[in-house]
């Protein structure tokens, strides 16, 4: 994919630190967003999502979610 024209309206102080950026490289601001936005993930494979909740209940009578029927049917939940 060629080159691009894309607008952006930043805030004065963000368009200022690129340009500083840019300026302490030697590098225009068009080349210095193209890095910013090479080290980027490619969004081909987005990372799996850790859920920190999973475990937290975990059961010690060895009963798990595929009991659940039974265990709502035995009158779990239900005092």
């Amino acid at each position: 994919m060629g080159p691009m024209t894309v607008t952006l309206d930043l805030p004065a102080e963000a368009q200022a630190r690129l340009q500083a950026e840019s300026n302490r490289r030697g590098i225009t601001l068009d080349q210095l967003i193209a890095e910013i936005a090479a080290s980027f993930p490619d969004g081909a494979a987005a990372p799996r999502r850790k859920l920190a909740f999973v475990g937290i209940g975990s059961s010690t009578s060895g009963r798990g979610a595929r009991d659940a029927d039974e265990m709502l049917a035995e009158g779990f939940g239900r005092d």
